[in-house]
């Protein structure tokens, strides 16, 4: 009969009788001032409950306001609290689902900023639509519901910021309860380890560090320094106090982790193995399970079909919004190119889409010159083949809205890896590993990385690189969230990036 995996052993008696025979926690030690602070789990329920009352305030408020200037019927204001409390219920849900309340995430103001304004606006969308269909859309005014959706997306974030500096200023002035905890690291991770950077930023307090040297490492069982070392921690463990153990120790040293979990075994704390470096950039990927056994997807496939549908159906309704919201500017655009400069109006150029096919990008011409083939010359800043009006249309991006077009012909999706032109492709696939994987999926009038701030230039192929990456992270990751995100974060950041020019 095989041998049972050691993890799934207890320790026996003898094993376990130096880590017993550890001192217990003294009667005289006293109470910690750190057990009256808030648990940061209480932060993160204030934070959903200031939400929800907020919605609904905000509803009454801006309904009220509106109201008030218009016919003078404030009472008219009051099934706009309904309305608040479905959209309060609906947001602090979908808040809680995406794990927004946690509070290391509410430290990080950005993150909770996109979140925020992308379900906030989905949720609008979907009660419209939802009122709109049952034939109540009437019922309700739709200037105020527009001053409710400004008002309230205004108030969310600004009560995010202000909860984000609070948390920042209450970890770092020791307000919050803090977590006690003991690390047992190897000795070259105990000082410069980014993980345990993470922990004390986040209010973990290192009671004491515990070092392993290498020779009680590679030693075949556990030494009488380990053993030794052990001992102290289960005492510590006991008389300070200590919620969690954390270890950062290199996954290889299975033997050396074992040992730990036996000697701790006696005590009723959780113990944490933090990644290493080899294995956290893994970890990082979506998990799929087959049975019993984990993998991580370091690459998916292209889209299924149902997947395509969705993404066709987003960049078919959004695309023909856009053409006819920008129709004016695009006239306006046409009309100022012909005067500024000779030349079409339209400038195409041939580009590599989905599976490798070549299409005609369109774009409104900025420069003097069309050039397409063999050798294109990327634009560069103070561009002497860039027009006057030329510099404005790249830098607002207005010189892409063409594309809507490339989007609606089915050559384009809106959101995925920028197109880039034949010829730079076939520079770019001889440099850079993986560059190919990239036309596994449309190419998007924007993507992932042209919202992280990769625009423009790219002088260094470590640029290149970067993009690449974003856009491999993009298709690996995709999902119809993750476009609607990246098409609200392009209408904010489109205005004013530097990239581009």
């Amino acid at each position: 009969m095989s041998k049972a995996p050691r993890l799934l052993l207890l320790p026996s008696q003898e094993e376990r009788k130096p880590y017993l025979d550890a001192p217990k926690p003294r009667r005289d030690v006293p109470r910690r001032a750190w057990h009256h602070l808030p648990q940061p789990s209480f932060i993160e329920a204030t934070v959903a409950l200031v939400d929800f009352i907020l919605i609904v305030m905000t509803s009454l408020v801006c309904s009220t306001i509106y109201y008030a200037l218009t016919d003078g019927n404030i009472a008219a204001a009051l099934p706009y609290a309904g309305m608040g409390l479905i959209v309060s219920v609906n947001f602090a849900a979908l808040m809680t689902a995406r794990r927004n309340y946690r509070l290391k995430v509410l430290m990080r103001f950005s993150k909770q900023a996109r979140e925020t304004i992308v379900i906030w606006s989905g949720i609008f969308a979907l009660l419209a639509a939802v009122a709109f269909m049952m034939k109540i859309s009437s019922d309700f005014s739709r200037g105020a519901v527009i001053l409710f959706f400004v008002g309230g997306l205004g108030a969310l974030l600004c009560s995010r910021q202000i909860a984000a500096k609070f948390i920042a200023r209450s970890l770092s002035n020791g307000l919050f309860a803090k977590k006690r905890i003991i690390v047992i690291a190897e000795h070259d991770q105990s000082s410069s380890s980014r993980p345990l950077a993470e922990l004390l930023s986040y209010g973990y307090v290192p009671v004491k560090t515990f070092e392993i040297s290498r020779e009680e490492i590679a030693a075949p069982g556990i030494t009488r320094s380990l053993q030794s070392k052990l001992c102290d921690i289960v005492e510590v463990a006991r008389n300070e106090g200590i919620e969690d153990v954390y270890l950062l120790l290199r996954w290889r040293n299975d033997r050396t982790i074992d040992g730990i979990l036996d000697a701790l075994a006696v005590l009723p704390i959780s113990v944490h193995l933090v990644p290493d470096s080899s294995a956290a950039r893994f970890l990082s990927y979506p998990v799929a399970n087959v049975g019993t056994t984990w993998t991580a997807v370091l690459k998916r496939t292209p889209l299924t079909r149902v997947e395509l549908a969705a993404k066709r159906w987003f960049d078919l309704s959004l695309a023909m919004i856009g053409l006819l919201t920008f129709l004016p500017l695009m006239l306006l655009t046409a009309v100022l190119i012909k005067l500024d400069s000779r030349g079409p109006v339209f400038f195409r150029q041939k580009r590599d889409g989905f599976n490798g096919r070549t299409f005609d990008i369109l774009k409104f011409r900025t420069m003097h010159v069309l050039e397409d083939g063999a050798v294109v010359k990327q634009a560069t800043r103070n561009d002497p083949r860039i027009t006057r009006l030329g510099r404005l249309l790249r830098k607002s991006s207005i010189d892409e809205l063409p594309q809507l077009l490339n989007v609606i012909f089915g050559d384009m999706s809106l959101v995925g890896p920028r197109p880039h032109a034949t010829s730079h492709n076939s520079e770019y696939e001889k440099l850079i590993a993986n560059y190919a994987f990239r036309h596994h999926v449309k190419p998007g009038l924007t993507g992932w990385a042209q919202v992280n701030g990769c625009r423009g230039e790219t002088r260094q192929i470590d640029q290149m690189k970067q993009r690449v990456e974003y856009d491999l992270w993009y298709i690996n990751n995709w999902s119809p969230w993750l476009d609607l995100k990246i098409v609200l974060r392009t209408t904010v950041v489109a205005l004013w990036q530097d990239g581009a020019y």
